[in-house]
Formats: structure tokens, sequence, C-alpha cells
């Protein structure tokens, strides 16, 4: 799966912006952290995933449904407020919002500003979260690490008064050397396969040319990095859903996204039932995709038939020894049995089709 899973309902506990080490010095936190992390390691362990991911239950329930997503960092990295504040995508302030519920939305997520150059503070601890992880995996261990510098940037008001930085490009430059430093020490510890997870595709599109810096970035970003590295950018959902704005834009998109540095991308293409897997035609020699085919977004789940399908259609494009098959996105806010259900389905898809091949 991509990464995020259910948190198990009986684990409440949220970080708040503290270390882990803060929290876990409080026991029941440690092994509540622990006994959930293993949880839904089993789920994926039970229904036959070859690769697992601890499922990030460092993740607290903030707004935007997975919020944490770039919260984490806001509370960790010094120089910005962590604080909610007003988000600058929203159309009041400015921002790309073009109806009144994606302006709702984007307040729901909040936003900061970044008050001081930023520099690294509080500690991640994401060694510490791969080193208990990869202690109770009895299979190869995928590493999530996301938000990066690109995506970062996108609910941080630049025009704000306060405002350390005059630009978004020159914000997630600065955020370039703290996350190639996290990066290398996953790597140092171990961790062989790494998921890189920001949105800054969404600045790579045709009438954007501005964006091409995310290029850049994203290169910085994994620049002198060993192992297995993979860049997931979710271009299709947003509270459940489907931006179909996208698939006119996703070829030019994904060619871009090529020009980065890493072994594989990491694309949804379930929910819009494949129509533009032709994006991946022209897939390098030297490049893997993980391709979703499993709509994380709706309850409904999946037959066995129906995921055949979405993978036979990848393989029109794909060789089969460089495709990896996955959810769309991460399945934090589907209820745990639908998220395990849909992961079984994914599992017995993928026999059948290997058997056939």
């Amino acid at each position: 799966m991509v990464g995020s899973y259910p948190r198990p309902l009986w684990y409440r506990h949220q970080l708040l912006g503290r270390d882990l080490r803060e929290a876990f010095k409080w026991q029941e936190h440690l092994q509540a952290w622990q006994d959930a992390t293993t949880a839904v390691m089993q789920d994926q362990r039970s229904v036959g995933l070859d690769i697992v991911t601890d499922g990030q239950m460092h993740f607290d329930d903030y707004g935007g449904a997975i919020g944490s997503f770039t919260w984490f960092w806001y509370e960790r990295i010094q120089g910005f407020n962590p604080g909610k504040q007003s988000d600058p995508m929203a159309a009041e302030e400015g921002g790309m919002s073009t109806s009144e519920t994606e302006n709702n939305l984007f307040q729901d997520w909040g936003g900061t500003t970044a008050v001081e150059k930023v520099s690294r503070g509080r500690p991640s601890r994401l060694v510490d979260m791969f080193q208990w992880a990869s202690s109770v995996a009895d299979r190869p261990l995928k590493v999530s690490l996301g938000a990066g510098p690109p995506n970062l940037t996108f609910h941080v008001d630049v025009r704000s008064p306060d405002s350390a930085y005059s630009s978004e490009r020159e914000l997630a430059e600065d955020l370039v050397p703290i996350f190639n430093a996290e990066l290398k020490e996953l790597v140092a510890a171990g961790a062989g396969y790494v998921q890189l997870e920001d949105l800054g595709g969404w600045l790579l599109t045709p009438d954007n040319p501005e964006g091409q810096w995310v290029i850049d970035v994203m290169n910085g970003w994994v620049d002198g990095v060993g192992g297995k590295l993979a860049w997931h950018c979710c271009l299709g959902t947003d509270y459940g859903n489907p931006a179909i704005e996208f698939l006119e834009r996703l070829p030019v998109v994904i060619e871009n996204m090529y020009r980065v540095n890493v072994e594989q991308l990491v694309l949804d293409f379930a929910l819009r039932e494949m129509k533009d897997v032709h994006a991946l035609k022209n897939l390098p020699a030297d490049k893997e995709v993980q391709a979703g085919v499993i709509d994380v977004r709706t309850l409904q789940i999946e037959t066995e038939d129906h995921v055949v399908s979405r993978i036979h259609k990848l393989l029109e494009v794909v060789p089969p020894e460089r495709l990896y098959l996955s959810t769309d996105c991460g399945m934090r806010v589907l209820p745990r049995i639908v998220a395990r259900e849909k992961l079984g389905v994914l599992v017995r898809a993928a026999r059948r089709v290997r058997e056939e091949l």
C-alpha cells in the first residue's frame, strides 16, 4: 500500500508537536504506538502483501483528514509558526480556490507562516520509528517519508507581513538540506526502500512553466542518497473527489517527473478507472512504476475481476518486471475492515495475473 493506514479505534494518543521520545516517556503512549504499528503491519501480512509499511501511526488527527502529513513537519522544523492560521490556498487569501467548497476544505486544513529562516528543530525520530517497524517486520519494509520541500510550501503564506520568505521556491530550497539529511539518516540506519511523498508534481503542468523548480528541489532532496527511492505524488484526489482536470495534463506531468533521480514513481490510476495509463507509455528503461489499482476514496470494495482488469490495462504499457501494484494513496480515512479487505483483493488479483503471466 502507499503509506498510511487507519488507526486502530483504541489508539487515541496524539503527539501534538512533541518529540516522540518526550511523548513516549509515558509508557501507555509508547506501548499503544508500538501495538498499533504492530497491528497494522499484521493486517498487511495477514492478507499477503509482499512489502509492508508501518502505517504512519505518528500522524495526529488534525484537520484535512491527513493534516499531520504537513503539520508533523511544521511543528518540528524551526522557523514555522505551529499555530493554525488561514490557508494561503483559500480564495480570500488570494489562493487557488475556485469554489466555496474548495475554500472551506483548504481552511479546514489550515495554514502557517515561516517567521524565520528554516532549520532543523525538534528531531523527527524517523529512524526510531523505522527501527521499531523493521524489528517486527518479517518481509521487506517500505518507509514512507512525507510531506517534502515543495509540498510544505503549499500551506505557508509567503505574502504575510512577518514572512521570512518572499517566494515558495525560496522556502523549498532552504528545506532541501533538512530533508536530504533526514533521508540520508534513514538510509544509513538500514532503510533500503524509501518512498518520498510530495505533491510537487501538481506544479509540473504545461500551463505552469514557473513550476519547473520542483525538479531541482526534488533532485536536491535525493542528492547523494543510496538505496531504492520512490516518489509518490497523489495527482487525482482531494477529500475523495477525483481531480479530473489532470486527465489531459497527466502525460506532461509524468514526463517532467521522470527528470527526478528516483527509481520509481508512485501514481494513482484506479479512481479514474485507468483512463490515463497511456501516460506511462514512454516509461524510461531505468524507471519503475508503483501504480494504484485500488481506489481508496470509496467504501466500495472492488471485486477481484475488477482489479484484474485494471492490472491488465497497466500491462499494456508497462513491462511486468517494472510494475508494482499498490493502492492509489494512503488508506488512513477508511474504516479498518474496508482497508484490510481492499488490500486482500489487491493481493488475490495480483496472484491471478502472475499465474496468467
